[in-house]
């Protein structure tokens, strides 16, 4: 099997196939299955591996097109928020992500001083605490302390209405789900990737639909979902990751309620 450059590339930074599945939390035969990075993969691997999105898979991140060079720099770092959430609520961070981790950098606004706390609790974990700080979160024998799903925090079951609309939503935008997919399409890392692509202009659609897809997947629970991270009682590292998001999903909140009238002339 011949792969293509970006996917070569990954690997080699990676560390070999069985590491870079184990950094996606995926099986190795599905690693090694591929041929180029799958377009649901990019941004994980982007952020596991520091492999830019243009070089992984150039067809669909041209750097002519639609890489990040040509959105808005507040929508890159937007875009990049999501991704990082996305890649902590998917799987628990391995040794070579801590390492990234350790050197995020911030400001003086909550969000910079919460990126500047994840950054030392990094460099205080190890890869061994933090999966099992994420298995007794969102795993556990039987369950875990929380059920990281819209349909659940919305209704209090799984697989109920709310995963329905997220469904349509994804394939009216072109979201397509992989093989490999464990989790049901509400789940909140799933919902940040989705949100990333959609801001970082991986998907043709405008301001609208990313706007409805906040409104309508994110907004009704994630913010309680964080919070409720924050205080869990087995969380130390993902504690910040919980204030992480409910700062972040404050912040998205405010400026889509402020940019409404603009957002909305499409709708």
């Amino acid at each position: 099997m011949v792969r293509d450059a970006g996917l070569a590339e990954a690997i080699g930074a990676a560390g070999g196939i069985g590491a870079l599945a184990r950094a996606l939390g995926i099986s190795q035969p599905s690693v090694s299955n591929w041929q180029q990075v799958p377009p649901n993969r990019v941004i994980a691997i982007e952020t596991a591996t520091g492999i830019p999105r243009h070089v992984l898979r150039p067809d669909l991140y041209p750097m002519n097109d639609s890489s990040e060079s040509d959105v808005d720099e507040i929508d890159v770092a937007r875009s990049r928020e999501y991704a990082l959430l996305a890649v902590l609520l998917g799987r628990a961070p391995n040794a070579e992500l801590l390492v990234r981790l350790r050197q995020l950098r911030g400001d003086a606004t909550p969000l910079g001083m919460a990126h500047i706390a994840l950054a030392e609790c990094a460099s205080q974990t190890s890869a061994e605490e933090a999966a099992n700080e994420f298995f007794a979160l969102f795993i556990g024998l039987g369950r875990g302390e929380l059920l990281p799903f819209a349909s659940y925090y919305l209704t209090g079951f799984l697989h109920e209405r709310p995963l329905a609309r997220v469904r349509e939503d994804m394939a009216s935008i072109g979201i397509e789900r992989v093989a490999e997919m464990r989790e049901p399409e509400d789940h909140i890392a799933i919902l940040c990737e989705s949100m990333s692509g959609i801001i970082g202009r991986r998907f043709a659609v405008g301001a609208v639909a990313e706007r409805r897809f906040f409104d309508r997947h994110l907004k009704p629970w994630a913010q309680r979902f964080f919070a409720d991270l924050e205080t869990a009682r087995t969380a130390k590292f993902y504690r910040i990751v919980g204030t992480i998001g409910r700062t972040f999903m404050e912040i998205e909140d405010e400026a889509f309620a402020l940019d409404a009238p603009d957002r909305r002339g499409g709708d």
